[in-house]
This record gives C-alpha cells, sequence and structure tokens, in this order.
C-alpha cells in the first residue's frame, strides 16, 4: 500500500449535495444534524476562530517579524552532483532537472564545493561558491553565471 493509492473505505463518504431537513423519513429531518437549539444550531453561527466575545487568540498573541518580498529561495547542489554526467558536458538548468538532479529550481541554482568531481564539465547556472568554481576550474572545466 502506498500513499498514491489510499482511498476512503467503502460506504464512509457522502456526496456533499444531500438535502438536509426533508422529513423523518430521509434519515436527516427535524433538526438537520444540528441538535436542539444553541448557537450553532441558528443561522448565521459565529466565524471559526471566534471566541464567544472573549478576545480571541490571534489577537492576544504579539505580532513578530516580517516576511521579506524580496528574497528569494535558491536551490543548492554539491559538486558531487555533477559526476552522473559525462566528461566535456555541458550542464545547465535544464539538463539536471532532465538528470533528476533537481525538480524545482526556484529562483536559481547555486552549485556548492562538497564532495569530489572527476571530471571537465561546462557548468552554467545562477551563482558558484568559491570552492565549486575552484575544483571545477581545476579540472580545466569552465563555470559561467547565467
Amino acid at each position: 500500500m502506498e500513499l498514491s493509492n489510499l482511498k476512503p473505505a467503502a460506504g464512509s463518504k457522502h456526496s456533499n449535495n444531500f438535502r438536509k431537513g426533508r422529513g423523518h423519513g430521509s434519515g436527516n429531518g427535524k433538526t438537520a444534524g444540528k441538535g436542539h437549539k444553541g448557537q450553532k444550531a441558528r443561522s448565521g453561527a459565529p466565524r471559526p476562530g471566534f471566541e464567544g466575545g472573549q478576545m480571541p487568540l490571534y489577537r492576544r498573541l504579539p505580532k513578530r517579524g516580517f516576511t521579506n518580498p524580496n528574497s528569494k529561495t535558491i536551490v543548492g547542489i554539491n559538486v558531487s552532483a555533477l559526476e552522473r554526467f559525462d566528461n566535456e558536458a555541458v550542464v545547465t538548468v535544464e539538463t539536471l532537472i532532465e538528470s533528476g538532479v533537481i525538480k524545482n529550481p526556484r529562483d536559481g541554482v547555486k552549485i556548492l564545493g562538497n564532495g569530489e568531481l572527476t571530471k571537465k564539465l561546462t557548468v552554467k547556472v545562477n551563482a558558484f561558491s568559491e570552492g565549486a568554481k575552484a575544483k571545477i576550474e581545476a579540472l580545466g572545466g569552465t563555470c559561467e553565471v547565467i
């Protein structure tokens, strides 16, 4: 069994267009599943998070920090991941996706210097660390920032 083929037990799901409050013969008549009286039985029940007039939790807690709208999410790849490419190959963001090294390049790809490299490659990505650049160029490869 895998997460991709899970489904609810037979008979456990009900359709969303079930007609409530259509007589006791329907199995959901009279109070239409709302019980007897009370605020939740009425129309216009309060919004989620409403605490009956008490100061709600989301307003009691202090505001902290902020989200920088200009931040970028850069995907880091170690030099050792480039070992799967052939000698003299041109490595771009597209070839990294095709080979399965990365799935989503987000705002850019940066090559990091962890691991060993034994092949001469031409690498064209958004950024390089100093160590990665030194390892690629030591083998006669080139680093191009796009």
